[in-house]
């Protein structure tokens, strides 16, 4: 597979505050990778520095260009989706088509007819007229309109409601993603986007804490429920994390026998959210 971001001692400061501490990490073409971390600990930042909008230390790649020095051409193949719209509010829709279709070398004005027919957007109205999720609709089918290599999410889909969110992710998968595209994601809403993930990156304080495939996330981590008198014995094999559920046990283990854990309770794969709680506990 061909890499898409290959980031090799990434940092960044601002004054004394070191807010990436030396990230390694490859994104490879045609995966899912989800970017997840607590509020502070560099997410923000790693995605200002891939989109070319911020200078860093160590070495950058992206779509094989130097994203600061080479950001005008890295535009060319790079979407991104903010968390807050920044759409002019006295903007008509058909107006924002019109804008993109004359700038944007690879926008498909009739893709994004096609994609807002979908919706209850129109292109009579102005952008002010729209709901949040109305025009969070609005940006995916600007975006999905273009034949980007890479759709950058930073919290897409933060403040709409359970509904939007499900449709939001649906169509994404359904009307844009390909193998030839990529897409990197963060949220707070880890549960919602486990299922479409190939890849997932932990950070926390600026520091990569996990980075793995999810194929590898299966086979790596288990959690088990056991009853209170095997407790000890489950802590005995050196738990990652251990919480209680209706006066059970849950413990979840990294890279032990699974034969062995199956002897103490109920075995399975644990949630992406579960394993952060994990990983960021052992971080700290």
């Amino acid at each position: 597979m061909t890499a898409v971001i290959r980031a090799s001692g990434l940092a960044k400061r601002f004054g004394s505050t070191h807010a990436l501490k030396g990230l390694d990490f490859t994104i490879e073409r045609g995966c899912i990778t989800g970017l997840i971390g607590p509020n502070g600990a560099g997410k923000t930042t790693a995605l200002k520095a891939i989109l070319g909008l911020t200078a860093y230390d160590g070495e950058l790649e992206v779509l094989g260009l130097d994203p600061y020095r080479q950001r005008t051409e890295l535009m060319k193949r790079v979407c991104f989706i903010a968390d807050v719209a920044v759409l002019p509010r006295w903007l008509q829709v058909e107006q924002a088509l019109d804008f993109i279709a004359a700038t944007h070398p690879r926008f498909r004005r009739e893709r994004a007819v096609e994609l807002l027919d979908k919706t209850d957007v129109t292109l009579r109205h102005k952008v002010k007229q729209l709901s949040k999720g109305m025009v969070t609709q609005l940006h995916l089918a600007l975006v999905m309109a273009i034949d980007a290599e890479l759709l950058v999410l930073d919290e897409p889909t933060l403040g709409l409601d359970i509904l939007f969110r499900k449709n939001f992710y649906e169509a994404l998968l359904g009307d844009y993603f390909d193998e030839g595209k990529s897409i990197l994601v963060t949220t707070h809403q880890v549960e919602e986007i486990e299922r479409i993930l190939t890849h997932v990156l932990f950070i926390d304080d600026g520091r990569l804490v996990l980075d793995e495939s999810m194929d590898t996330v299966a086979e790596k981590y288990v959690e088990v429920l056991v009853n209170a008198d095997q407790s000890d014995a489950a802590r005995a094999m050196g738990a990652l994390h251990e919480r209680e559920v209706f006066g059970k046990h849950l413990f979840l283990f990294e890279g032990a026998n699974r034969a062995e854990l199956q002897s103490l309770g109920e075995t399975h794969t644990p949630g992406i959210a579960d394993l952060f709680v994990a990983k960021m506990g052992k971080a700290a």
